[in-house]
């Protein structure tokens, strides 16, 4: 957002839930989601996913907020305990917590709209004028104000919040078709042939999981769908498409108030897209600008030393070119370039680290030599080791993606570490 753009908050801001859903398995990360959400995924280099939806509710005005939890959720409910605490109950303010705890029968939660469903006891005694329901591993900065505005405005019963993509990204989400008013007249979930949009044969109008409802409006589609057999009780497969044709469902298009333009919003769902939207963050002037004083993303803030480069002669010099370096860091004699290290990565002497992503707490030992990779939290990697050089010898230890990314965990180094992460 733009130091000049006006943030909206409002009564219907203050009077709205946020229901963020953070449950998900993230299985297309590989081993990055093997002990951890992938809401829980370290993030820009001193962040976590859940950090951007959480953001934006606190930016826009809105302070309840629940967060649903199911898939391996221990370090995504540390993390929100230490550096979401800062809430106070006595005006109102929260960050809840919504494990799996079978509320309603023996079942864990079934689809997105099952997760809501069987919280809905807790979601009524908090009675909201509206409910804003979020997915919790996206990045992106939004102004969620507007858009209860615009559902509002429209006198709307559902809200999609929606952006344009490219045709052949389409199928990953949902596509809808609207009117010329912005209602929905059509919606497919993960379509093999996307509808393009009419104006723009090359695009097509996609989901962005983030809906708005009227409560009551929200509780009688939630017990219906749970009521309807053969369900898969998902806001996508089941609640859009069953209720477009009898009730007001509005499309709103997140655009950036600045320019006008699609705005910034990236699903990191898979190996490559994580790494590019991590390597878009080094760029001279980055889509998302994580040093934007007026939307500012936050997070449990650990107390560490600066970063610290030492050595310079001709053998050893530290130092870092086109690279984000995080708090906590030491270069000894070892060169980055073009690379984003997270908080508290050591590289030793002689080592080389290129378009790569080093999360927390790594080690890189003397002269090893890194290219387009990525390394998990924790991880050591061994003198004069290398990798991203050679993928066939790559393949036989580690993760290779389609477009080349080496990721690295420490169980692939034979560490066999099952810590939280």
């Amino acid at each position: 957002m733009e130091p000049h753009v006006t943030r909206f908050v409002s009564r219907i801001t203050r009077q709205t839930l946020a229901i963020i859903l953070a449950g998900g398995k993230g299985s297309r990360l590989k081993q990055l989601t093997r002990w951890r959400a992938k809401p829980a995924v370290p993030f820009g280099g001193k962040f976590r996913i859940i950090d951007f939806p959480l953001s934006n509710c606190i930016n826009s005005g809105i302070r309840s907020i629940a967060v649903v939890t199911q898939y391996k959720a221990h370090s995504l409910i540390r993390h929100i305990q230490q550096g979401w605490s800062f809430l106070r109950g006595e005006f109102g303010e929260f960050v809840e917590l919504l494990p799996a705890q079978q509320r309603i029968d023996a079942s864990w939660y079934a689809g997105t709209a099952d997760a809501v469903y069987q919280n809905l006891d807790i979601i009524r005694r908090h009675d909201p004028g509206y409910i804003l329901i979020l997915a919790g591993d996206h990045i992106y900065k939004m102004d969620y104000g507007p858009m209860i505005a615009h559902h509002v405005e429209k006198g709307a019963d559902m809200t999609v919040g929606c952006i344009e993509v490219d045709l052949d990204m389409a199928r990953a989400f949902g596509v809808m078709a609207t009117d010329a008013d912005g209602r929905v007249v059509e919606f497919q979930e993960k379509p093999e042939h996307p509808r393009p949009m009419p104006d723009n044969p090359d695009q097509a109008l996609a989901s962005m999981g983030i809906y708005v409802f009227n409560p009551d409006f929200l509780y009688e589609q939630l017990i219906r769908d749970a009521d309807t057999p053969g369900s898969s009780h998902d806001f996508g497969k089941d609640i859009i498409p069953a209720i477009i044709d009898k009730y007001r469902v509005h499309a709103y298009s997140f655009r950036d108030a600045a320019t006008g333009k699609t705005a910034y919003w990236r699903d990191v769902g898979t190996i490559d897209s994580y790494w590019a939207a991590n390597m878009e963050l080094i760029g001279v002037t980055p889509d998302l600008n994580l040093y934007d004083r007026e939307w500012p993303i936050w997070t449990y803030q650990e107390q560490l030393p600066p970063a610290k480069f030492v050595f310079d002669n001709p053998e050893w010099r530290g130092m870092a070119v086109d690279s984000m370096v995080s708090g906590g860091c030491i270069i000894s004699g070892a060169r980055v370039r073009h690379s984003l290290l997270f908080s508290s990565v050591v590289v030793r002497e002689g080592a080389l680290i290129e378009d790569s992503v080093i999360l927390p707490e790594a080690t890189v030992e003397r002269g090893a030599r890194l290219k387009k990779v990525i390394i998990d939290k924790g991880c050591t990697i061994p003198a004069g080791m290398e990798i991203g050089y050679d993928h066939a010898k790559d393949a036989e230890r580690f993760e290779i993606s389609p477009g080349g990314v080496v990721l690295v965990t420490p169980e692939m180094l034979g560490e066999g570490r099952h810590h939280v992460r």
